[in-house]
């Protein structure tokens, strides 16, 4: 288990660096200095050893995620907590790899997205729970629509075809983003968390 966990954290670096469809199973038995033959015995083909990639990935970031749910009792704080590892999720969103996956790849890309999405917004709907039980959020609206309005807002930037991404400071989207989210889901006494930690 810990041979295979290391395997995919090689080979996700390797994706990272060269894109899905540049690297060939040749660059990554080379890399790992095994036969071809015994990749294909791990993995049938490309195909699937992105997919594995990918979920290993996803599994990192989740894991991140639900462990800093833990760490931190306040929920609007939560929220407002910035995490270096997550940062880079969203802006990986212009990576060669994901480049590479939508245009070479694209059922793969659809299908992790909607599973990134799903998980995502598991971590999200538990903050929103949370939040309620702690008085910070309102009750009156559907926790896992505004958990996916949130992801899609996030995950969107460098994809929109609405916004020029040169002339936008993508820190200050998120920020604003964030915002906007917090705003239409706190009580009163959410939003006076909310101005403790915006000033």
């Amino acid at each position: 288990m810990e041979e295979n966990k290391e395997f995919l954290m090689k080979a996700s670096e390797l994706f990272l660096e060269n894109g899905a469809k540049t690297l060939t199973m040749d660059d990554i038995s080379r890399s790992f200095g095994i036969s071809k033959k015994t990749l294909y015995v791990k993995y049938k083909n490309k195909e699937e050893l992105i997919e594995a990639v990918l979920h290993f990935k996803l599994e990192e970031i989740i894991t991140r995620l639900r462990y800093l749910e833990t760490q931190i009792e306040n929920a609007v704080e939560r929220m407002f907590c910035r995490d270096e590892q997550i940062d880079n999720v969203a802006d990986s969103n212009n990576s060669i790899l994901i480049k590479q996956l939508i245009k070479y790849y694209p059922a793969i890309f659809n299908k992790h997205m909607r599973e990134f999405s799903e998980k995502f917004s598991e971590v999200m709907i538990h903050n929103i729970e949370k939040g309620r039980s702690q008085g910070y959020y309102r009750t009156n609206f559907d926790a896992e629509v505004y958990a996916k309005i949130f992801f899609q807002l996030i995950m969107s930037l460098e994809s929109s075809p609405f916004i020029d991404v040169s002339s936008i400071d993508k820190n200050n989207y998120k920020h604003e983003t964030m915002n906007l989210y917090m705003n239409a889901i706190t009580t009163e006494k959410g939003k006076e968390i909310l101005k403790k930690i915006n000033y």
